[in-house]
């Protein structure tokens, strides 16, 4: 995610947008009503280029096989065949989404012998889908 934050914190300054623009009231038909939140706002939101990666990194997300590789992984470190057995599907498809999970810094792997393991890439990867778990289950 080349070390984004989307919080206030000062390590997040590239999610701020740069004031290359002054915001105007003739965008709608209604004056500003709140301009001091509006230009707040402002200066605290990202910048296109953070935003466009961001959709990019959560699209990953989108595709149920992805997500339940991912899940398995979270509990354990496992080759691609035992994850093709968990899930029942065949090895080259499971092959294929981890090169996207890996290309998109969610899993990694490491080789022993000839066989190779794969994990989530860090605890933020958990903390995702504790997260998602966590609103789904909301009532």
């Amino acid at each position: 995610m080349n070390g984004y934050s989307y919080d206030d914190s000062p390590e997040s300054e590239r999610c701020r947008m740069s004031a290359s623009y002054e915001i105007t009231d003739t965008l709608c038909d209604v004056p500003m009503i709140h301009e001091d939140v509006v230009r707040d706002v402002q200066k605290r939101i990202a910048d296109e280029e953070m935003l466009f990666d961001l959709a990019e990194f959560f699209k990953v997300f989108g595709d149920s096989t992805r997500i339940r590789i991912l899940h398995v992984l979270s509990h354990a470190e496992l080759c691609v065949c035992d994850i093709s057995a968990l899930l029942l599907m065949s090895q080259s498809a499971v092959s294929h989404q981890l090169r996207i999970l890996k290309n998109a810094r969610l899993v990694r792997n490491r080789r022993d012998g000839k066989v190779v393991y794969y994990s989530l890439d860090d605890e933020h990867v958990k903390d995702i889908l504790n997260v998602g778990c966590e609103h789904l289950n909301e009532k």
